[in-house]
This record gives structure tokens, sequence and C-alpha cells, in this order.
């Protein structure tokens, strides 16, 4: 992540500084080997020009997933926690509003300085660890979970926002193809209904179809009779 952000603020820099430097070794370079010289407006995609390529890097690595990635990255146990990094921790926790509010982030650091200390060198069960998971684990099993609860707390938090990024993604996947051009005027409440037949397709698959009718005849007295 620190060589995207690297790669990024490079790209930036060429674009506002750089490019018509760039742009006459690119001719010296194709008038001396008879190659034709590329337009520069010229789209590289129908309907697309260069300057996306730049903006669809941007949007997939903004900030606050930069800042959540390394986040993540400084809590990994390996080679006894060379990445830690306590100001991308706390950077993380503030992505947290509801569980840390501005006393539990001062906690949060106080706990933070005593955690590092420990897992470095101090303690032996931190050593040999392979992921976060471990580090879990070895909190729980120790009850040093109950030591530092909010270092904790920010690593559970991290185990599941893989997991909860994944099935919003795959919510929006399943809205792409259920409201299409030729439903598109599906209303809301009828859009979460169908999704969650669609997402949880499994569970509402294992159910007969008698129990659905009888369940849809008991629902309200004027239903009409299947």
């Amino acid at each position: 992540m620190g060589l995207l952000a690297l790669t990024k603020q490079r790209l930036q820099t060429m674009r506002n500084c750089e490019f018509e430097s760039l742009m006459k070794d690119v001719s010296s370079f194709c008038d001396k080997h008879d190659i034709m010289i590329p337009k520069m407006d010229a789209l590289y995609f129908p309907g697309k020009s260069k300057h996306l390529h730049f903006q669809e890097l941007n949007r997939r690595f903004d900030a606050v997933s930069t800042d959540l990635l390394q986040g993540m990255a400084s809590l990994n146990p390996v080679n006894s926690f060379g990445n830690i990094d306590k100001n991308g921790l706390m950077r993380l926790a503030e992505y947290y509003p509801n569980e840390f509010d501005s006393s539990k982030l001062r906690d949060l650091s106080c706990q933070l300085d005593s955690f590092i200390v420990n897992a470095r060198g101090v303690d032996k069960r931190f050593f040999g660890m392979k992921g976060i998971s471990g580090l879990a684990k070895v909190l729980v099993k120790s009850n040093l979970h109950q030591t530092w609860p909010l270092v904790y707390l920010l690593i559970k938090l991290t185990l599941i926002l893989h997991v909860a990024t994944a099935s919003v993604e795959r919510a929006f996947s399943s809205m792409n193809y259920i409201k299409n051009e030729l439903c598109n005027n599906i209303g809301d409440e009828f859009l979460n209904n169908y999704l969650i037949c669609y997402v949880k397709r499994k569970i509402f698959s294992s159910i007969s179809n008698d129990v659905i009718i009888h369940r849809f005849q008991h629902m309200k007295s004027n239903r009409a009779q299947l």
C-alpha cells in the first residue's frame, strides 16, 4: 500500500509537471525508430478517455481504503509485529465512531502503548504467530483481551471487515442482476424482499411449497385461496 500511494503521487506529479518533458522523450523515441506518434486526445475505449484510468485507481484505492488496509496490515504479527504502526491503528479506529468515541480513542492510545511493548518481545506467547486470527486466539486464551479490551475490539473489527465488504459487494451484484433495464421500475420494498430471496436462495430452496402456501393462507383472512 505504501508503494501504491507512492505510485499515485508520482503519476499525479507527472500529470501536473512532467507531462511535456515526457511527451518530448516519447516523440524523440518515435522519430528515431519510425514509430507513429500516438494521439494523446484519442480514446482508449469507446466513451472513455485516458484520464479515467487514474480516476479509477483513485476510486479503488482512495484515502479510506488505504488507511483501512494499512491499519489491517499493521496488526500482522509476523516478524514480531515488524509492521505495527500505532498512528495507522488509531486512524483505523477513527473509522468506527460508534465503537470508538473521543474518550475510547484516548484509552485505546494508552492500551496500544502497552500492547506494542508486550507483543514485541516481553511476552513469549506472541512469538511465532502467522496471522491476525492467531493473535485474537492468543489474547483470548491468555485473558489479555480483558486487559486490553479496546485493542481486542479493533482486532475483531479487522477480522470481520473483509467479510462485511464481500457481503456488501455480493448484495450490489445481486441488485444489478435483479434491477435491470427490463425491471427498472421495481419499488424499494419489493426490491428489498426480492433481494432477500435471491441472496438467501439456498435457504429458501430448502423450504417446501406447502409451507409457503400455508404461511400465505394464514397471513390475512382476505387472501385468495390457492
